[in-house]
C-alpha cells in the first residue's frame, strides 16, 4: 500500500525587532521533521541566522485542512 502524506513540516526563522515588528522568513517545507532539522543545520551558519540560532521554528502543517477560517479585517488603504 502506498504511504499517503497527511502533513508536512514548515521551517521558519522568526526574529522580533526592538520596535515589536516580526521578521519572518520561510526557509522551506519538508516531508519529515528530520528533513526540517537537516535544513536548519544547512543554513544555521549563514549571515543573520548565525546570530539568532533560537529563531528557528518547525511547524507541522496538516494537508487538506483549512488553516485560516476566521476571515480578516482590512486596515487602511
Amino acid at each position: 500500500m502506498e504511504h499517503q502524506m497527511d502533513k508536512v513540516f514548515v521551517l521558519w526563522h522568526v526574529h522580533e525587532h526592538e520596535n515589536g515588528d516580526d521578521d519572518e522568513k520561510l526557509i522551506g517545507v519538508y516531508r519529515t521533521e528530520d528533513d526540517a532539522q537537516a535544513a536548519i543545520e544547512r543554513v544555521r551558519t549563514q549571515p543573520g541566522f548565525v546570530d539568532l540560532p533560537e529563531g528557528f521554528l518547525i511547524c507541522p502543517y496538516h494537508l487538506n485542512e483549512d488553516h485560516w477560517t476566521a476571515g480578516y479585517v482590512k486596515h487602511g488603504t
